[in-house]
């Protein structure tokens, strides 16, 4: 079943990379491509399914439940008292809301929090993830991972009017208090998922284990999105901090999958 499960995997994997090139190529032809909405719930769809087939069926209810629990909490305080991001609002433009929040905000929280968890896995490859400081390391590194993406994700969709800064702010008009939100929030999902999925769990095999081109799709995601923000229609200065933010890091993942290790063996199945 596991391996029939992988064929819809790659698919969603291919109409992914799709949608991205179809930005991508924007500038010079018009490609039929997905709305907000569209494209967060094919992502979405992927990092269920990815993680379901990485992680098992109980650990992705499990991340899949605390992403969507805290991270509706933080975003429903975030609107209502400013404290955890900032003084921000949503328009209409995402869909329905359930309190103050578009219903698709959650679901987009994890279609992200994952591909960074995996880029992590990748940088801290060789790191042993199960003892608490390394446990600690991951989440920080993934933390950092999912909020580079919003450095360069949130100008554009402020200047769009999906979400309103009402004091606005000195970066593109966003606060630099909803990038400490941004660190906050994620850190707290990757350390509840690794506190809740159980100390019997942690004493075995590490949670995620590459091995074969499938279990880095995430990491390759994540590198053709940063190559989205690098188009011409960009702002430059946003090209150049997508580069250092999301780019750099998920390179450096990659290369970590390609390269072989000190047993001559890459990740990805490449030899010496």
């Amino acid at each position: 079943m596991q391996g029939f499960l992988r064929w819809p995997a790659w698919g969603l994997f291919a109409l992914l990379a799709y949608f991205i090139v179809s930005n991508i190529a924007h500038h010079w032809v018009l490609l039929p491509a997905p709305g907000n909405i569209g494209f967060v719930l094919a992502f979405t769809a992927f990092s269920l399914l990815h993680a379901g087939l990485m992680l098992g069926g109980r650990r992705l209810v499990l991340f899949f439940g605390l992403t969507v629990l805290i991270s509706f909490i933080m975003e429903e305080v975030g609107v209502r008292t400013g404290w955890v991001f900032g003084r921000y609002h949503y328009s209409d433009m995402l869909g329905t809301k359930l309190g103050h929040v578009p219903v698709l905000i959650p679901l987009g929280w994890f279609m992200m929090i994952y591909p960074s968890w995996v880029v992590a896995q990748a940088l801290l490859r060789g790191v042993d993830t199960r003892r608490p400081m390394g446990a600690i390391c991951l989440a920080l590194a993934a933390a950092f991972a999912m909020t580079g993406w919003d450095m360069v994700m949130d100008p554009p969709m402020v200047a769009a009017g999906n979400w309103i800064w009402e004091d606005g702010g000195p970066y593109f008009g966003v606060p630099l208090h909803n990038y400490f939100g941004w660190m906050l929030n994620t850190f707290l999902v990757y350390l509840a998922f690794d506190a809740f999925r159980g100390s019997a769990t942690r004493r075995e095999a590490p949670v995620y284990r590459f091995g074969g081109a499938f279990a880095a799709l995430p990491v390759v995601i994540y590198v053709l999105f940063a190559l989205e923000y690098l188009t011409p229609n960009r702002q430059p200065s946003l090209v150049i901090i997508s580069v250092f933010s999301m780019l750099l890091p998920s390179l450096l993942a990659l290369m970590r999958l390609i390269l072989p290790s000190a047993n001559g063996r890459s990740d990805l199945g490449f030899s010496r």
